[in-house]
């Protein structure tokens, strides 16, 4: 029993030092060093035009990201849970793709299939369409490599629920555009909302598919994270952590929404389950 004891506290020693060191220590510096010039040139910073620029390009890129994941993942748990078909094993390790590929890679992707060496450039030139070093690469690349995480939080979700509420909708008449908001959505709203966080947090911080297709155009194809490694390179560092505590500061906000969302859904499992065992009885 002593042992147990002492094993317990150690391995929460441990647990709670690495915390610090990784993740409060950070913090602290973060905020530090951001605030090491004084309040006014931390408010200069975040208010530069190349700032809030960079600030509204990820915020646009992150919305316009997690809108496409939503459609996508919606649709493909849908495809992978209901319905049994040919190549079915192979579609859910493509979705996974983006958790294997380099995000790096992924942006040469990009730059060989819209780029000047594409077959389709002489196209893209004819409609005056700009994809690479523009916004609308950036845009392709987060959703590229965001795009798993909505799809692989419903998939276990609406495989442990099954088929059998769907079916019986559609024998008593339901269409499926019915049947997926009157029972399929109300059952896994919390798994979406869950992965519609985690996409969220990933957009948000993506680099290095957005480094390669964006061109570090200052102003213009800049997102925050590149807004701040420009920053950083420049010795700017005040100016750059003052940068990145927003990022901080809405990583915490995700993370209070995640949990707010976990909490709500464990609540509503147990209030199932309680109906569920009063219905038995």
């Amino acid at each position: 029993m002593r042992e147990s004891i002492w094993l317990k506290r150690t391995l929460i020693f441990l647990a709670a030092s690495f915390l610090f060191v990784m993740l409060i220590m950070p913090l602290i510096l973060v905020a530090k060093e951001a605030l090491s010039k004084g309040v006014d040139f931390y408010f200069a910073a975040l208010t530069d035009e190349f700032a809030l620029k960079a600030l509204w390009l990820t915020i646009e890129a992150t919305i316009l990201a997690v809108a496409l994941n939503t459609i996508f993942g919606l649709a493909s748990a849908w495809l992978l849970t209901k319905f049994d078909f040919c190549g079915k094993t192979f579609l859910g390790s493509l979705i996974d793709l983006p958790f294997a590929i380099s995000p790096v890679v992924a942006g040469l992707f990009f730059i060989m299939l819209f780029g000047r060496m594409s077959p389709l450039y002489p196209l893209l030139q004819e409609y005056n369409l700009a994809i690479v070093f523009a916004v609308p690469g950036i845009i392709l690349a987060t959703v590229f490599v965001t795009f798993p995480f909505i799809t692989r939080e419903l998939v276990p979700v609406m495989e442990s629920q099954g088929r059998s509420e769907e079916e019986a909708a559609a024998t008593m008449g339901a269409n499926g555009w019915t049947i997926f908001r009157r029972v399929t959505l109300p059952n896994i709203k919390w798994a979406l909302g869950y992965g519609i966080v985690l996409c969220s947090a990933r957009a948000l911080g993506e680099f290095g598919a957005v480094s390669v297709v964006s061109g570090h155009i200052r102003g213009k194809t800049n997102t925050l994270p590149l807004h701040i490694e420009i920053l950083y390179n420049e010795y700017n560092f005040t100016a750059a952590f003052a940068v990145a505590s927003v990022l901080v500061l809405l990583a915490i906000i995700i993370l209070i929404l995640r949990n707010l969302i976990e909490n709500a859904g464990k609540a509503s499992l147990q209030v199932s389950n309680l109906k569920a065992g009063v219905a038995n009885d």
